[in-house]
């Protein structure tokens, strides 16, 4: 069997990756509880605080469900412009062939070191800091059909 993905990942991609990673650890946890502190706060000391106090409670607020979003999409749409606009993936009995215009590399199934299904994508992992974000868009298959063709490929 072989798979071919056209791989052209999005800055929303990215952020959407970013934001499984911090609330599905600690410091989502510590996120989520910083935030409900703030809500608290607001509404039990809203009617009684000055305007400065105001601003200060809407910005804490603010923090963990606008301003951090917002910026990680700003980083992750910078990130995206280093990925070579033309990239194809093969996934085959041989590993994942990544081709682009001016290279070609192959990496052995063995190399996989993890892959993860997410609700909207397939996250194959190479090492700690390097990784192929595979969406929904980006190929023509069942998305699980094809997870459990990688898994099977990268557990032998």
């Amino acid at each position: 069997m072989k798979y071919i993905v056209k791989y052209k990942p999005e800055a929303i991609d990215l952020w959407k990756l970013s934001m499984y990673g911090i609330y599905g650890s600690m410091v989502g946890v510590v996120n989520i509880i910083f935030t409900l502190a703030m809500l608290g706060l607001i509404v039990r000391f809203w009617g009684s605080v000055n305007a400065f106090l105001k601003i200060l409670l809407l910005f804490g607020l603010s923090l963990f469900i606008l301003i951090q979003p917002i910026t990680i999409y700003f980083k992750s749409k910078k990130q995206i412009e280093t990925v070579p606009q033309e990239m194809e993936l093969v996934f085959d009995n041989k590993g994942m062939q990544i081709n682009t215009l001016s290279q070609n590399t192959t990496i052995r199934w063995k190399k996989i070191r993890r892959i993860v299904e997410k609700s909207d994508m397939i996250i194959i992992m190479l090492d700690s800091n390097q990784g192929f974000i595979i969406t929904n868009r980006m190929i023509e298959t069942d998305m699980e059909k094809f997870y459990n063709y990688l898994v099977s490929k990268a557990n032998k």
